[in-house]
């Protein structure tokens, strides 16, 4: 037996009608989607991303411009031990302290290193890579056990005198205002006070 159902013009154009507002409503949410991504960024959202990139260059830069000068500096106290050799084989024997000794040829990096012949002391001469002019030099400064007081008390090299006891040496930079022997003060102090800023120098270099 077939059961025929009245025809319900209402329930089906209730349907077509739910139907067409969800379409309408995604198609709505689609565009307003679009549109947004459209937009991009807004003139405050690049301004604030602006800001804080420059917070952070404003830190990270000038960090990283010391992290490559102190780098930079090692080079000079690595070329200064053929410095250092000659000042304790003359020391040794009584001679002028830069006796056969030559200044290696400048780098990009590192100016000159020079002996003292009255002190036996080292200057280390930066170039501008490192640090501008008047404020970049280093001091390397010797010492020999002082007999004559306490054993660890020190005491400077003595011009044409042939130095008894192992040389030590203490490096010096700018700032730095007494020595750092195990007996403090008792070693001595550069003729010429070192111009390379401490924060740029190895933590044996700073007071």
């Amino acid at each position: 037996m077939i059961v025929i159902l009245p025809y319900s013009p209402y329930s089906q154009s209730t349907q077509f009608s739910r139907r067409s507002r969800r379409a309408r409503w995604r198609e709505n949410w689609f565009a307003r989607l679009c549109r947004r991504c459209g937009v991009g960024f807004t003139l405050i959202e690049l301004m604030i991303v602006l800001a804080i990139v420059g917070v952070i260059a404003a830190y990270a830069i000038p960090a990283y411009q010391d992290y490559l000068a102190r780098s930079r500096v090692g080079e000079g106290l690595s070329l200064a031990a053929s410095a250092r050799l000659a000042v304790a084989e003359n020391a040794a024997s009584g001679n002028a302290f830069s006796g056969g000794y030559a200044s290696p040829p400048a780098t990009r990096n590192v100016e000159s290193i020079q002996i003292d012949d009255d002190t036996g002391q080292i200057t280390i001469t930066y170039s501008t890579r490192v640090a501008q002019a008047g404020a970049n030099t280093m001091t390397l400064v010797p010492s020999v056990p002082d007999n004559a007081d306490a054993p660890s008390a020190r005491v400077a090299l003595s011009k044409d005198t042939v130095q008894t006891g192992a040389l030590t040496w203490e490096c010096f930079a700018s700032g730095k205002s007494a020595s750092s022997l195990p007996a403090p003060g008792s070693g001595p102090m550069p003729g010429e006070a070192p111009t390379l800023a401490a924060n740029l120098a190895p933590p044996e270099c700073r007071s």
